[in-house]
């Protein structure tokens, strides 16, 4: 199999990420794609983190097109139905964050989120993590720091990172050679410190970094660093882009912790893989930012079209309980996961959430020597077998599949998956 498609037609895309994958979809339904050829591949990823429902989904499918015949798009400053509905369904999900702005991205509720803090503190520093990734616009972009920093020109003033604790390769370990995750937040927050002007605004954080090689935030952080944020009067962003809308066996990754953000942004997950994105905050934060003239206009804020999807998709999730589905599903497809990790000394580690799940690729478990070709070779092998996966590759990490499929995903597909990948890992280290 080629590395990419041989359609000619390909010369007139402009690339903006790696190669393509030697794959030409021209159909999708529930967790599997297909080429013209009919040939079907399992989708272990979502498409792009995002089709939680799976693909073609009837109830969403007869809402898009209902909502494009009857209501698809107004002027920015008009209310609609479906955007009053989407409002209630979103701002009644956590108590607290009863504010809701609906946009269309994810980095379009980030740049919003980061937009609306630096206003409401008059601060403009805003700190997050080393591996994180939260957009390719602006403010979101200056916050992304897994990829994509280089050749773009300074970035926005106040910029400013703590790297995320990583329980397989631990900066900070406590007497007992354990991970100890208290010592490096505050060693992060000493530098922060000693690095402002005075000017601090927010900390922006995913409750398990995707981009970032799929690590999960140990149990007990995010309240310690609401507290940290707290003391400086900094807002906490929680992003739930990926974690979101139940992947990982509750609506929102943060509940784990018993917290409630300042402000949290949804976005892939809300729209089932359609363009719908939103943040929620609460009335205090919502009023201080109106009363100072907050603005984001765009062209499709509050669109009713992207109302009526996140409405639908809210309604299904929780219809059909499938943020309890996703915990299940989650535990079978770890235990195939960790049955893997004892089956192949290339794999390093297995790490994540419900249906959000990450496998290091290692050289070998010993020194955790990166392996970013062998992942590369396995997602290869996994395609010409019929599993669509990711890999993420960065500095000092070894390759990290993101595992990720719809929370409608079948048992059977499930273990499908897992073969696969097996069979695929075999065949590139043999």
């Amino acid at each position: 199999m080629s590395d990419e498609p041989t359609d000619p037609r390909l010369r007139y895309l402009t690339r903006y990420g790696g190669p393509w994958a030697p794959f030409v979809a021209t159909r999708a339904q529930g967790s599997f794609i297909e080429d013209a050829s009919g040939r079907r591949v399992l989708d272990f990823t979502s498409g792009q983190m995002s089709a939680i429902l799976g693909h073609g989904h009837p109830e969403i499918v007869e809402t898009v097109s209902t909502a494009v015949a009857e209501l698809d798009h107004l002027f920015s400053g008009m209310v609609s139905e479906p955007l009053l509905a989407a409002g209630e369904a979103l701002g009644t999900l956590v108590p607290g964050l009863d504010r809701v702005l609906l946009l269309t991205t994810g980095a379009e509720s980030n740049e919003a989120a980061l937009r609306m803090a630096k206003l409401v503190t008059g601060g403009w520093e805003v700190a997050g993590f080393a591996q994180s990734w939260h957009g390719m616009t602006g403010a979101a972009a200056g916050a992304t720091y897994a990829a994509g920093r280089r050749g773009y020109g300074p970035a926005p003033a106040g910029s400013a990172a703590i790297f995320a604790p990583n329980a397989y390769r631990p900066r900070f370990v406590d007497d007992a050679g354990e991970q100890d995750w208290r010592a490096e937040l505050a060693d992060g927050f000493d530098l922060l410190d000693r690095q402002t002007s005075g000017g601090r605004a927010a900390f922006i954080a995913e409750p398990i970094l995707s981009s970032g090689g799929v690590l999960e935030l140990p149990e007990g952080y995010l309240e310690a660093l609401q507290a940290a944020c707290r003391e400086r009067d900094m807002l906490l962003v929680i992003d739930e882009a990926q974690t979101g809308v139940g992947r990982t066996g509750s609506m929102f990754a943060f509940e784990r912790d018993g917290i409630v953000p300042d402000i949290a942004t949804l976005s892939k997950t809300l729209g089932a893989g359609l363009p719908v994105a939103a943040v929620l905050t609460t009335e205090e934060i919502a009023a201080e930012a109106a009363d100072r003239g907050f603005l984001f206009y765009t062209t499709h804020v509050s669109d009713p079209l992207a109302a009526s999807v996140a409405s639908k998709v809210l309604e299904i999730v929780v219809r059909d309980r499938l943020a309890e589905r996703a915990a299940q599903a989650g535990a079978r497809l770890r235990a195939a996961l960790d049955q893997l990790h004892a089956d192949h000394e290339c794999v390093g580690d297995v790490r994540g959430r419900g249906l959000l799940q990450g496998l290091e690729i290692v050289a070998d478990r010993e020194s955790k020597k990166p392996a970013p070709e062998l992942g590369a070779a396995i997602t290869r092998r996994c395609l010409e077998l019929g599993l669509s996966m990711n890999v993420v590759t960065l500095p000092g990490m070894g390759g990290v599949f993101r595992i990720a499929p719809p929370l409608t995903v079948t048992d059977d597909e499930i273990d499908l998956g897992a073969e696969m990948l097996g069979r695929a890992i075999a065949d590139a280290t043999r």
